[in-house]
């Protein structure tokens, strides 16, 4: 007796084929963790939070390097769990892949625009 899916046998998978899935969600929160905590404090100990502030410290190479890793990072965090949220509360049989494809364009847009935005800043004039 086996408890693998139809699926689950064809691709390989165990009984779910989710444990790739809780992995990269519990790898990606650690690592969130510092870069989260980093980007709180950095901001905190800005002297002022306007333009030519911030644009200055994210022109600094450390803080563009750390910033263009928690911005990937986030989304990537952020997609997983709302994966999780579709797959486990949409029920209609083309509400769960259509929403979860506009989730992952959405994501994929923001995180362009997210990563151009840091490095406009960071290889740009100074304002």
């Amino acid at each position: 007796m086996s408890f693998k899916s139809p699926l689950g046998k064809v691709l390989g998978l165990g009984a779910a084929g989710g444990s790739h899935h809780w992995w990269a969600q519990r790898l990606s929160s650690i690592a969130l963790v510092p870069l989260a905590g980093w980007f709180a404090l950095a901001l905190l100990m800005l002297p002022d939070l306007g333009w030519v502030g911030v644009h200055a410290w994210l022109a600094r190479p450390s803080s563009t390097v750390l910033l263009l890793l928690l911005v990937p990072t986030a989304l990537h965090h952020s997609w997983l769990g709302l994966t999780v949220i579709v797959e486990d509360y949409v029920h209609a049989p083309l509400g769960k892949p259509l929403t979860i494809l506009v989730l992952q364009l959405l994501h994929l847009l923001v995180g362009a625009i997210a990563l151009y935005a840091v490095l406009r800043i960071a290889f740009g004039s100074t304002p």
